[in-house]
């Protein structure tokens, strides 16, 4: 029976396109392990990230909005479900391996602050290294789950986590360049789904009429989220479809890409969510509250190591690292919760408001 399960996991990965990342050939690990009967490499990686504290945490961690007052904002979890599922149509569509997209998009922001990009921002200018949150996922996988252990995640679904992020004037540009046809598939996916479900919780919370969004925008995409969401993945699937192996072989290899109009568009709608949403709304009284707060924290726990917990504590390195991983862990709740313990009152009427 199990042989029979195997057989059929193998077979399904042959009929793939001859682009697609096939575990068979792509699952290294840096620990070798034995072959699963029941699930290929990508599938035991998903696993292991929907198993792991960190996905879990990603239920009280701000996308836009902290701790709204209404039922249906979006959070990082399920900011995180909808890209996994634009990611696994577009992968499916294209015949490339589904299982590694679902693997990378699961995992792409676990490595996300509390209080979203302002908290990344802001421990970003605290480290003397740095911080981004794609490196930080990596680093969860790799030193932090399972008590320093890691997960022993495959190298092409990490490439996928660390290579998601993207410029700021273009939705189809990489920071890091992916590996694969599906991590390229990953980072597109992100887009679609933030641009889509924020410009929604905008106009929920009154901050954003829907006859504002630029005419080109709803002439090219459509008025409606739906629309959007299904114009951007029919155009990326129809660019795209070189990635199929079903056409005449080319010089160049496919890539996952959008027309240049739909590309146009989209760069549109992205700068006029920056311009209007994002930064005015990191810049008010309740952003310069949450930098406080992640400033506050990250220097009492550099400065305060004992009281970071023991799990921190198991490699050598130094009490900023460890102050780090701690802090950019912890849910927008439970960085609200530590704060008012050190500095009482500086939470005051923050949950009230709302923040990017």
């Amino acid at each position: 029976m199990l042989e029979e399960i195997n057989h059929r996991l193998s077979i399904r990965e042959e009929n793939l396109s001859p682009y697609a990342t096939k575990s068979l050939d792509s699952a290294i690990r840096e620990v070798p392990e034995n072959p699963s009967p029941l699930r290929n490499e990508f599938q035991r990686d998903r696993d292991r990230l929907v198993h792991s504290n960190a996905f879990r945490r990603l239920k009280h961690k701000t996308q836009v909005f902290i701790a709204p007052t209404g039922d249906h904002y979006v959070t990082r979890l399920t900011h995180t479900l909808e890209v996994s599922q634009i990611g696994r149509t577009i992968a499916r569509a294209l015949n490339l391996n589904e299982d590694l997209v679902e693997a990378m998009t699961l995992g792409h922001d676990i490595g996300h602050t509390p209080f979203g990009h302002l908290g990344e921002d802001e421990l970003n200018k605290l480290h003397n290294n740095g911080f981004n949150h794609a490196a930080q996922s990596v680093r969860i996988v790799e030193k932090l789950e399972k008590n320093g252990d890691g997960l022993n995640l495959t190298e092409v679904v990490k490439n996928g986590m660390r290579s998601h992020s993207k410029p700021k004037n273009d939705i189809s540009g990489f920071l890091e360049k992916p590996t694969t046809l599906e991590a390229q598939i990953c980072r597109i996916s992100d887009a679609i789904a933030y641009l889509n479900h924020d410009i929604k919780d905008a106009i929920r919370a009154g901050l954003l009429a829907e006859d504002k969004i630029p005419d080109i925008c709803i002439r090219v995409l459509g008025q409606r989220h739906s629309q959007r969401i299904d114009t951007m993945v029919t155009d990326i699937v129809t660019s795209s479809w070189d990635a199929t192996g079903l056409t005449e072989r080319s010089d160049t290899e496919p890539s996952i890409h959008m027309s240049e109009q739909v590309l146009e568009a989209s760069n549109i709608l992205r700068e006029f969510m920056f311009e209007n949403i994002y930064v005015p709304a990191g810049m008010g009284e309740i952003g310069d509250t949450a930098r406080k707060i992640v400033t506050l924290l990250y220097n009492y726990f550099s400065n305060n190591p004992q009281y970071i917990p023991n799990e921190y504590h198991l490699r050598e390195e130094g009490s900023d690292i460890m102050a780090v991983d701690y802090v950019s862990g912890m849910t927008d709740y439970f960085a609200l919760t530590k704060a008012e313990e050190i500095e009482p009152r500086i939470t005051k009427g923050f949950l009230t408001h709302t923040i990017i």
